[in-house]
Protein backbone atom coordinates (compact mmCIF):
# COMPACT_ATOMS: atom_id res chain seq x y z
CA UNK A 1 0.00 0.00 0.00
CA UNK A 2 1.29 3.44 -0.93
CA UNK A 3 1.85 5.75 1.98
CA UNK A 4 2.23 9.50 2.36
CA UNK A 5 5.03 10.73 4.53
CA UNK A 6 4.12 13.64 6.79
CA UNK A 7 6.35 15.63 9.16
CA UNK A 8 5.59 15.47 12.85
CA UNK A 9 7.00 17.63 15.65
CA UNK A 10 8.32 15.71 18.69
CA UNK A 11 9.21 17.36 21.98
CA UNK A 12 12.62 16.05 23.09
CA UNK A 13 14.40 16.57 26.40
CA UNK A 14 18.15 16.59 25.76
CA UNK A 15 20.65 15.60 28.46
CA UNK A 16 23.69 17.84 28.72
CA UNK A 17 26.38 17.18 31.33
CA UNK A 18 24.01 15.07 33.35
CA UNK A 19 21.27 17.73 33.34
CA UNK A 20 18.11 18.00 31.30
CA UNK A 21 18.12 20.97 28.97
CA UNK A 22 15.02 22.88 27.87
CA UNK A 23 12.66 21.02 25.55
CA UNK A 24 13.35 21.36 21.84
CA UNK A 25 11.38 20.50 18.73
CA UNK A 26 12.69 17.81 16.43
CA UNK A 27 11.03 17.16 13.08
CA UNK A 28 10.48 13.49 12.37
CA UNK A 29 8.49 11.75 9.72
CA UNK A 30 5.45 9.62 10.30
CA UNK A 31 4.04 7.35 7.64
CA UNK A 32 0.35 8.07 7.02
CA UNK A 33 -1.69 5.56 5.03
CA UNK A 34 -2.93 7.07 1.79
CA UNK A 35 -6.56 6.35 2.68
CA UNK A 36 -6.21 8.71 5.67
CA UNK A 37 -5.65 11.72 3.41
CA UNK A 38 -8.77 13.86 3.14
CA UNK A 39 -10.18 14.05 -0.41
CA UNK A 40 -11.90 17.28 0.63
CA UNK A 41 -8.62 19.22 0.71
CA UNK A 42 -8.15 19.56 -3.10
CA UNK A 43 -11.83 20.51 -3.44
CA UNK A 44 -11.45 23.15 -0.73
CA UNK A 45 -8.32 24.52 -2.40
CA UNK A 46 -10.06 24.72 -5.77
CA UNK A 47 -13.02 26.44 -4.07
CA UNK A 48 -10.72 29.03 -2.48
CA UNK A 49 -8.81 29.58 -5.73
CA UNK A 50 -12.05 30.00 -7.65
CA UNK A 51 -13.57 32.36 -5.09
CA UNK A 52 -10.53 34.63 -5.07
CA UNK A 53 -10.26 34.67 -8.85
CA UNK A 54 -13.97 35.47 -9.19
CA UNK A 55 -13.79 38.26 -6.62
CA UNK A 56 -10.86 39.97 -8.35
CA UNK A 57 -12.48 39.88 -11.77
CA UNK A 58 -15.91 40.93 -10.45
CA UNK A 59 -14.51 44.02 -8.73
CA UNK A 60 -12.60 45.14 -11.81
CA UNK A 61 -15.32 44.63 -14.40
CA UNK A 62 -18.52 45.49 -12.51
CA UNK A 63 -19.01 48.76 -14.50
CA UNK A 64 -19.33 46.75 -17.72
CA UNK A 65 -22.09 44.63 -16.20
CA UNK A 66 -23.95 47.71 -14.98
CA UNK A 67 -23.76 49.33 -18.43
CA UNK A 68 -24.95 46.12 -20.09
CA UNK A 69 -27.94 45.85 -17.73
CA UNK A 70 -29.00 49.46 -18.30
CA UNK A 71 -28.64 49.23 -22.07
CA UNK A 72 -30.90 46.18 -22.04
CA UNK A 73 -33.36 47.58 -19.48
CA UNK A 74 -33.83 50.90 -21.32
CA UNK A 75 -36.56 49.29 -23.44
CA UNK A 76 -38.37 47.87 -20.43
CA UNK A 77 -38.35 51.22 -18.62
CA UNK A 78 -39.69 53.09 -21.66
CA UNK A 79 -36.54 55.16 -22.22
CA UNK A 80 -36.10 53.92 -25.76
CA UNK A 81 -32.82 52.66 -27.11
CA UNK A 82 -29.97 53.88 -24.95
CA UNK A 83 -26.38 53.50 -26.07
CA UNK A 84 -23.30 52.61 -24.07
CA UNK A 85 -21.84 56.13 -24.06
CA UNK A 86 -25.18 57.65 -23.02
CA UNK A 87 -25.48 55.23 -20.11
CA UNK A 88 -21.95 55.97 -18.87
CA UNK A 89 -22.44 59.76 -19.12
CA UNK A 90 -25.80 59.55 -17.36
CA UNK A 91 -24.40 57.45 -14.51
CA UNK A 92 -21.43 59.79 -14.04
CA UNK A 93 -23.73 62.84 -13.94
CA UNK A 94 -26.34 61.43 -11.57
CA UNK A 95 -24.38 59.00 -9.40
CA UNK A 96 -20.71 60.02 -9.79
CA UNK A 97 -18.01 57.51 -10.69
CA UNK A 98 -19.00 55.23 -7.80
CA UNK A 99 -22.33 54.71 -9.53
CA UNK A 100 -20.56 52.52 -12.07
CA UNK A 101 -19.99 50.03 -9.26
CA UNK A 102 -23.63 49.98 -8.18
CA UNK A 103 -24.58 46.37 -7.51
CA UNK A 104 -21.01 45.33 -6.67
CA UNK A 105 -22.06 44.04 -3.23
CA UNK A 106 -24.55 41.48 -4.55
CA UNK A 107 -22.08 40.72 -7.34
CA UNK A 108 -19.40 39.82 -4.79
CA UNK A 109 -21.99 37.99 -2.68
CA UNK A 110 -22.83 35.88 -5.71
CA UNK A 111 -19.31 35.46 -7.10
CA UNK A 112 -17.43 34.40 -3.97
CA UNK A 113 -19.45 31.23 -3.36
CA UNK A 114 -20.74 30.91 -6.94
CA UNK A 115 -17.38 30.89 -8.72
CA UNK A 116 -15.94 28.79 -5.91
CA UNK A 117 -18.69 26.19 -6.39
CA UNK A 118 -18.09 26.24 -10.14
CA UNK A 119 -14.33 25.69 -9.97
CA UNK A 120 -14.51 23.08 -7.20
CA UNK A 121 -17.09 21.15 -9.24
CA UNK A 122 -14.93 21.41 -12.36
CA UNK A 123 -11.97 20.05 -10.42
CA UNK A 124 -14.04 17.25 -8.85
CA UNK A 125 -15.65 16.20 -12.12
CA UNK A 126 -12.33 16.22 -14.00
CA UNK A 127 -10.59 14.28 -11.23
CA UNK A 128 -13.22 11.60 -10.60
CA UNK A 129 -15.08 11.32 -13.89
CA UNK A 130 -12.70 12.64 -16.54
CA UNK A 131 -10.56 10.48 -18.75
CA UNK A 132 -7.37 12.35 -17.86
CA UNK A 133 -7.08 13.81 -21.34
CA UNK A 134 -10.26 15.85 -21.49
CA UNK A 135 -11.92 15.61 -24.90
CA UNK A 136 -14.40 18.18 -26.29
CA UNK A 137 -17.50 16.24 -25.18
CA UNK A 138 -16.16 15.83 -21.64
CA UNK A 139 -15.33 19.53 -21.52
CA UNK A 140 -18.86 20.43 -22.59
CA UNK A 141 -20.45 18.17 -19.97
CA UNK A 142 -18.14 19.26 -17.14
CA UNK A 143 -18.58 22.96 -17.89
CA UNK A 144 -22.35 22.63 -18.24
CA UNK A 145 -22.83 20.62 -15.05
CA UNK A 146 -20.64 22.88 -12.92
CA UNK A 147 -22.22 26.11 -14.17
CA UNK A 148 -25.79 24.81 -14.06
CA UNK A 149 -25.39 23.81 -10.42
CA UNK A 150 -23.71 27.04 -9.35
CA UNK A 151 -26.13 29.26 -11.29
CA UNK A 152 -29.22 27.60 -9.78
CA UNK A 153 -27.91 27.82 -6.21
CA UNK A 154 -26.94 31.50 -6.52
CA UNK A 155 -29.85 32.66 -8.70
CA UNK A 156 -31.73 34.71 -6.05
CA UNK A 157 -28.58 36.82 -5.62
CA UNK A 158 -28.37 37.14 -9.40
CA UNK A 159 -31.93 38.54 -9.49
CA UNK A 160 -31.02 41.02 -6.79
CA UNK A 161 -27.83 42.03 -8.61
CA UNK A 162 -29.70 42.77 -11.84
CA UNK A 163 -32.24 44.91 -10.00
CA UNK A 164 -29.50 46.79 -8.15
CA UNK A 165 -27.73 47.57 -11.42
CA UNK A 166 -30.88 48.67 -13.26
CA UNK A 167 -31.46 51.71 -11.04
CA UNK A 168 -35.20 50.93 -11.07
CA UNK A 169 -35.36 49.38 -7.61
CA UNK A 170 -34.24 51.23 -4.49
CA UNK A 171 -32.75 48.30 -2.61
CA UNK A 172 -30.21 49.06 0.11
CA UNK A 173 -29.72 45.79 1.99
CA UNK A 174 -29.22 42.30 0.60
CA UNK A 175 -31.08 40.35 3.35
CA UNK A 176 -33.90 42.91 3.48
CA UNK A 177 -34.18 43.03 -0.30
CA UNK A 178 -34.32 39.26 -0.62
CA UNK A 179 -37.04 39.15 2.03
CA UNK A 180 -38.95 41.91 0.23
CA UNK A 181 -38.83 40.01 -3.06
CA UNK A 182 -39.96 36.82 -1.34
CA UNK A 183 -42.77 38.51 0.60
CA UNK A 184 -44.18 40.35 -2.44
CA UNK A 185 -43.40 37.94 -5.28
CA UNK A 186 -42.82 34.60 -3.56
CA UNK A 187 -40.33 32.01 -4.72
CA UNK A 188 -41.17 32.87 -8.31
CA UNK A 189 -39.65 36.32 -7.78
CA UNK A 190 -36.44 34.95 -6.34
CA UNK A 191 -36.06 32.61 -9.29
CA UNK A 192 -37.44 34.88 -12.01
CA UNK A 193 -35.44 34.52 -15.20
CA UNK A 194 -33.94 31.19 -14.13
CA UNK A 195 -34.78 29.49 -17.43
CA UNK A 196 -32.95 32.03 -19.66
CA UNK A 197 -30.15 32.23 -17.08
CA UNK A 198 -29.60 28.48 -17.39
CA UNK A 199 -30.01 28.80 -21.17
CA UNK A 200 -27.29 31.46 -21.12
CA UNK A 201 -24.84 30.29 -18.44
CA UNK A 202 -24.82 26.56 -19.07
CA UNK A 203 -24.04 26.80 -22.82
CA UNK A 204 -21.61 29.66 -22.15
CA UNK A 205 -19.62 27.72 -19.58
CA UNK A 206 -19.82 24.50 -21.57
CA UNK A 207 -18.59 26.21 -24.74
CA UNK A 208 -16.05 28.33 -22.87
CA UNK A 209 -14.55 25.36 -21.06
CA UNK A 210 -14.42 23.34 -24.26
CA UNK A 211 -12.78 26.12 -26.30
CA UNK A 212 -10.39 26.92 -23.43
CA UNK A 213 -9.23 23.36 -22.79
CA UNK A 214 -8.98 22.43 -26.46
CA UNK A 215 -6.93 25.49 -27.40
CA UNK A 216 -4.67 24.84 -24.40
CA UNK A 217 -4.14 21.24 -25.53
CA UNK A 218 -2.33 22.47 -28.65
CA UNK A 219 0.23 24.49 -26.72
CA UNK A 220 3.80 23.10 -26.58
CA UNK A 221 4.28 23.83 -22.86
CA UNK A 222 7.74 22.24 -22.87
CA UNK A 223 8.92 24.94 -25.28
CA UNK A 224 7.26 27.93 -23.59
CA UNK A 225 8.91 30.03 -20.90
CA UNK A 226 6.77 29.57 -17.79
CA UNK A 227 6.77 33.34 -17.21
CA UNK A 228 4.67 33.77 -20.36
CA UNK A 229 2.13 31.06 -19.51
CA UNK A 230 -0.27 33.34 -17.51
CA UNK A 231 -0.35 35.81 -20.43
CA UNK A 232 -1.00 32.99 -22.89
CA UNK A 233 -3.80 31.60 -20.71
CA UNK A 234 -5.34 35.08 -20.48
CA UNK A 235 -5.41 35.44 -24.26
CA UNK A 236 -6.87 31.98 -24.70
CA UNK A 237 -9.57 32.99 -22.25
CA UNK A 238 -10.38 36.08 -24.32
CA UNK A 239 -10.83 34.01 -27.48
CA UNK A 240 -12.96 31.39 -25.73
CA UNK A 241 -15.08 34.09 -24.10
CA UNK A 242 -15.80 35.92 -27.37
CA UNK A 243 -17.00 32.76 -29.06
CA UNK A 244 -19.17 31.68 -26.14
CA UNK A 245 -20.60 35.19 -25.54
CA UNK A 246 -21.85 35.63 -29.08
CA UNK A 247 -23.74 32.34 -29.04
CA UNK A 248 -25.41 32.96 -25.66
CA UNK A 249 -26.22 36.70 -25.91
CA UNK A 250 -29.96 36.27 -26.78
CA UNK A 251 -30.52 34.34 -23.54
CA UNK A 252 -28.86 37.17 -21.58
CA UNK A 253 -31.26 39.74 -23.06
CA UNK A 254 -34.27 37.56 -22.19
CA UNK A 255 -32.95 37.00 -18.66
CA UNK A 256 -32.63 40.74 -18.00
CA UNK A 257 -36.21 41.47 -19.14
CA UNK A 258 -37.68 38.65 -17.06
CA UNK A 259 -35.80 39.66 -13.89
CA UNK A 260 -36.71 43.35 -14.17
CA UNK A 261 -40.38 42.83 -15.03
CA UNK A 262 -41.44 39.33 -13.90
CA UNK A 263 -45.13 40.24 -13.85
CA UNK A 264 -45.11 41.17 -17.54
CA UNK A 265 -42.68 38.54 -18.84
CA UNK A 266 -43.82 35.34 -17.16
CA UNK A 267 -42.38 32.85 -19.64
CA UNK A 268 -39.89 32.57 -22.47
CA UNK A 269 -42.52 32.81 -25.20
CA UNK A 270 -43.78 36.17 -23.89
CA UNK A 271 -40.35 37.73 -23.56
CA UNK A 272 -39.17 36.45 -26.97
CA UNK A 273 -42.30 37.91 -28.60
CA UNK A 274 -41.81 41.23 -26.80
CA UNK A 275 -38.16 41.59 -27.84
CA UNK A 276 -38.81 40.57 -31.44
CA UNK A 277 -41.83 42.88 -31.89
CA UNK A 278 -39.97 45.78 -30.34
CA UNK A 279 -36.51 45.47 -31.94
CA UNK A 280 -36.52 42.53 -34.32
CA UNK A 281 -33.58 40.12 -34.34
CA UNK A 282 -31.18 42.94 -33.46
CA UNK A 283 -32.90 43.19 -30.07
CA UNK A 284 -31.54 39.81 -29.05
CA UNK A 285 -27.99 41.17 -29.26
CA UNK A 286 -28.58 44.34 -27.23
CA UNK A 287 -25.79 44.90 -24.72
CA UNK A 288 -23.46 42.45 -26.46
CA UNK A 289 -20.40 44.74 -26.46
CA UNK A 290 -20.26 45.48 -22.70
CA UNK A 291 -21.28 41.90 -21.85
CA UNK A 292 -18.71 40.37 -24.18
CA UNK A 293 -16.00 42.64 -22.81
CA UNK A 294 -16.95 41.81 -19.23
CA UNK A 295 -17.45 38.08 -19.69
CA UNK A 296 -14.28 37.68 -21.73
CA UNK A 297 -12.11 39.69 -19.37
CA UNK A 298 -13.70 38.21 -16.24
CA UNK A 299 -13.44 34.63 -17.44
CA UNK A 300 -9.91 35.12 -18.75
CA UNK A 301 -8.74 36.70 -15.50
CA UNK A 302 -10.61 34.18 -13.33
CA UNK A 303 -9.08 31.21 -15.13
CA UNK A 304 -5.60 32.77 -15.18
CA UNK A 305 -5.66 33.50 -11.44
CA UNK A 306 -7.23 30.10 -10.74
CA UNK A 307 -4.59 28.22 -12.73
CA UNK A 308 -1.75 30.08 -11.01
CA UNK A 309 -3.21 29.47 -7.54
CA UNK A 310 -3.81 25.78 -8.25
CA UNK A 311 -0.23 25.54 -9.49
CA UNK A 312 0.87 27.08 -6.20
CA UNK A 313 -1.22 24.51 -4.35
CA UNK A 314 0.46 21.76 -6.35
CA UNK A 315 -2.79 20.66 -8.00
CA UNK A 316 -3.40 19.99 -11.69
CA UNK A 317 -6.03 21.97 -13.62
Amino acid sequence: MLEDVAPCADVVLRETDGQLSSPSLVMTTVAIPSHMGSPAVPVLKSFLAGSLSGTCSALLFQPLDLVKTRVQSSVTTGKGHTGIVSVVINVLKQENITGLWRGVVPTITRCVPGVGIYFSLVHTLKTHFGSGNTNPLESLLIGATARGTAATIMHPISVLKTRYESGIYNYNSIPRSLFLIYSTEGKAGLFSGLAPTIARDVPFSALYFMFYTQIKSFLPYDKIDEHYIPVIHFNIGIIAGLLASFITQPADVMKTHMQLNPQKHTNLKDVITFIYQRDGLVGFQRGFVPRALRRCLMAAMAWTVYEQMMKGFGLAT
